[in-house]
């Protein structure tokens, strides 16, 4: 699986941006994808997962009820909604695709990376 992310920008805190990653490879539709980030002189992190079909979602308690993780298997893509953006929601965004069908929070679960899309949110 290639993974492709794109969207990211610059956008004042309170606002929105709505995060791309357009796959290709026979196994997408099989495979459950994430979202990370990294920050600078941070970890990358876990923010969001959905299993193969999206309809298991599940989020990190720093996103929920402003991120939706979703996906459209028929395009191959999967988004990221991003409402109510914080100045610490700055980092690169990543998208990516485990090894199971299941939504999984863990990086190494996750064998197929996109280049990484960057959102930086002014104060």
């Amino acid at each position: 699986v290639q993974l492709q992310a794109s969207g990211g920008g610059l956008v004042q805190a309170g606002g929105s941006l709505r995060l791309s990653c357009a796959a290709s490879g026979r196994t997408f539709s099989s495979n459950g994808m994430g979202w990370f980030r990294q920050a600078p002189g941070k970890e990358r992190e876990f923010i969001a997962g959905t299993n193969w079909s999206g309809g298991n979602t599940f989020y990190v308690d720093t996103v929920k009820g402003r991120f939706t993780i979703s996906r459209d298997n028929a395009k191959s893509m999967v988004y990221l909604q991003m409402n109510s953006l914080k100045p610490e929601d700055t980092a690169v965004y990543y998208c990516a695709a485990n090894k199971y069908s299941s939504a999984t929070y863990l990086v190494k679960d996750y064998n197929y990376w996109g280049q990484g899309t960057l959102v930086t949110v002014s104060s």
